[in-house]
């Protein structure tokens, strides 16, 4: 009697274990940017292909709004956030322990996903602020970009690299979304957006009563820039992209990666999934945007500046992708 009923227990333990691990879930948060931008819609088209799978995977993605890359950087190496958006360079600095993470160090647990969209640095200027070169900021009311934004740092280097600095402009350090109605209501003069084109908040502000430029970052100095910092690129605004424009031709200005990033400790198997379904489909996930028009499965393995995670490596290996893996991005 006592064995029958040992033997039931054991049974129904088994029973509950296997009931347990069928219907196991696992929750995982991705955090983008502005409701506005490129980051938000890309990170929603990442979950739902992942919660369309949810039969085969148990996974429940949830996609976040949050204030950038660096927030998104931290928040993933903390475990608040199980993916995040950023900025290739922001990605690099916090591998490296440079800019906002200088005091913490190197963050050695940061991993790469893979590489989205270019993101081009972009110079926003009132037709009236007669700002027709980053050197003409001198004294001008700009805004640079929120603490925890990529594009703040973005818009440091090229003043820097113009032989100005924040003590040299009347600095504001507000939300790019934030910035047309500042512009429009000459509040500033100028605000920089690093951003995947076209925008939304950008045709805002060209479709207001004060004419908008998109200013050139052109000249020598870029090219010390981008040795100096080589994930910088020259890229080009297409002028197609906005109307009602001051400019008459396309703009030439510099570039930058947009990265998903992933810290060491998730689950490879989580990685895996979600890198599988952004890569077998590939072309519906490229009808979300026009800045992914260009979009290849080889330049999504390119801008990469901390390690790949296991999980995507296992799929770039499964896909025969992984020749195009640069070997530095291979921990």
């Amino acid at each position: 009697m006592i064995k029958t009923m040992v033997v039931s227990i054991i049974a129904f333990l088994v029973c509950l274990m296997t009931i347990n691990t069928v219907f196991a879930r696992t929750f995982v948060s991705i955090g983008t940017g502005a409701v506005t931008g490129v980051y938000y819609p890309t990170g929603g088209a990442i979950a739902k292909m992942l919660n369309k799978k949810y039969k085969k995977y148990n996974i429940k993605a949830t996609v976040e709004s949050t204030g950038g890359s660096v927030y998104n950087v931290n928040a993933v190496l903390t475990g608040d956030l199980d993916f995040g958006i950023a900025q290739a360079d922001r990605q690099y600095q916090a591998y490296k322990g440079l800019s906002e993470w200088k005091n913490k160090g190197p963050q050695p647990n940061l991993r790469a996903v893979f590489s989205i969209h270019d993101e081009a640095v972009t110079l926003i200027a009132s037709g009236n602020s007669n700002i027709n070169t980053p050197a003409d900021l001198k004294d001008k009311r700009v805004n640079l970009g929120n603490p925890g934004s990529g594009q703040l740092q973005n818009a440091k280097d090229v003043l820097n690299i113009f032989g100005l600095n924040k003590n040299k402009i009347k600095a504001e350090y507000i939300k790019a979304v934030e910035a047309p109605h500042l512009l429009q209501d000459e509040r500033i003069d100028a605000f920089f957006f690093t951003v995947g084109h076209p925008n939304g908040n950008i045709q805002e502000a060209a479709s207001g009563r004060i004419k908008i430029k998109i200013v050139p970052i052109v000249g020598k100095q870029i090219s010390k820039l981008i040795k100096d910092a080589p994930y910088y690129s020259k890229t080009t605004i297409p002028l197609e992209y906005y109307d009602n424009l001051l400019n008459k031709e396309d703009i030439d200005t510099i570039g930058i990666k947009a990265t998903l990033v992933t810290a060491s400790n998730i689950n490879e198997d989580v990685v895996y999934a979600l890198t599988k379904e952004v890569f077998d489909n590939f072309e519906s996930f490229k009808k979300l945007h026009p800045a992914y028009k260009t979009l290849t499965k080889e330049n999504m393995l390119k801008g990469l500046t901390a390690p790949l995670h296991k999980g995507a490596i296992k799929y770039y290996k499964e896909s025969g992708l992984i020749k195009f893996v640069p070997e530095n991005s291979i921990k």
